[in-house]
C-alpha cells in the first residue's frame, strides 16, 4: 500500500481498496505491506547509494525542473542556496534499455531524463526509491501496470543495478483516456468502481485491451471472467500501445 505521502492519505481508503480488490475477485500474497512502516528500508537503501558517491543534496525548488529536458543539475556540485535540501539520485551518462512485454525495445538517456528526487525536503522518501526497495524485498518478479509509467523505469532500473537488486519483467498496460488524451482519472467521467458490476466493468476493460471476451461473459460471476481472462491472455493484441480511448 502506497501511503508515503502522509498529507495525501485519506483515513479508510485503503481498505476501501481492499474491498474493492474482493469484490472483483482478485486476491493477493501473504500479509500487505504499507510502506509508511517501511521507513527504515528506504533510509538504508538511500545510505547505500549515498556511499556510492551516487546521490547529492539539492536545494531546487520543484519549478527548477524543466518537463521537457528533466532536472539541469543545477545542485551536482552542491546546493546552491540555503535551507532544507532534497536528495537526488546522480544517474549516469548512458543509454538504459530494456524490453517491455507489451511496449517492445524501450531506450532512454538517462542524463535526459534528470536526477530523480529519492528523499524530498520535508524527509519523506519518494516514489522511485521505495518502489525498487519493495520490490526486492518482496521478490517480485512481474511489474504490470499503466504505460503513464514506463518513463520511470529506467529511472528504477539504474537503482536496481546501482543497489545490485534483481530486475523484474515489465509490462505496461496502455491507459484508458478521454478522447482529447487527457487521462480518465483526471476528467469529469472518473467514477469509483462498483464492486455490484464487477463482472461487466472486467469484461469492459477487457474488451479495451483487445482480448475480445465473449458478450455472455458479462453476466457470469468475477471469479469466472477472471478464469477466462487468463486462459485467453494475449498482450500481442495491445502490443505497442500507450492509449486506448474510452467508450462513449
Amino acid at each position: 500500500m502506497e501511503d508515503l505521502d502522509a498529507g495525501r492519505v485519506i483515513p479508510g481508503c485503503a481498505d476501501q481498496i481492499l474491498r474493492t480488490l474482493e469484490g472483483f475477485g482478485l486476491e493477493w500474497d501473504g500479509v500487505i505491506e504499507y510502506q509508511s512502516a517501511r521507513s527504515g528500508d528506504y533510509a538504508y537503501a538511500l545510505e547505500r547509494l549515498t556511499a556510492l558517491g551516487a546521490t547529492f543534496e539539492c536545494s531546487c525548488p520543484r519549478r527548477a525542473r524543466d518537463p521537457e529536458s528533466g532536472y539541469p543539475g543545477t545542485c551536482r556540485s552542491g546546493p546552491t542556496r540555503a535551507g532544507p535540501t532534497a536528495t537526488r539520485f546522480r544517474v549516469e551518462d548512458s543509454v538504459m534499455s530494456f524490453e517491455d512485454r507489451a511496449q517492445g525495445t524501450c531506450r532512454y538517456a538517462l542524463r535526459e531524463r534528470g536526477d530523480v528526487i529519492l528523499r524530498r525536503r520535508d524527509g519523506a522518501f519518494a516514489y522511485q526509491l521505495a518502489v525498487v526497495v519493495d520490490d526486492a524485498r518482496q521478490g517480485v518478479t512481474d511489474v504490470v501496470r499503466g504505460a503513464d509509467l514506463l518513463d520511470s523505469t529506467p529511472w528504477q532500473l539504474a537503482l536496481q543495478r546501482r543497489l545490485s537488486l534483481p530486475t523484474p519483467r515489465y509490462l505496461h498496460l496502455p491507459l484508458v483516456v478521454e478522447p482529447t488524451g487527457a487521462k480518465l482519472a483526471k476528467s469529469r467521467r472518473s467514477v469509483a468502481l462498483d464492486a455490484a458490476r464487477a463482472a461487466p466493468q472486467l469484461h469492459l476493460a477487457l474488451g479495451l485491451l483487445g482480448q475480445a471476451p465473449p458478450p455472455q461473459l458479462k453476466l457470469e460471476e468475477p471469479a469466472a471472467v477472471l478464469e477466462w481472462a487468463c486462459t485467453h491472455w494475449r498482450p500481442e493484441h495491445f502490443a505497442g500501445m500507450r492509449q486506448v480511448p474510452a467508450p462513449p
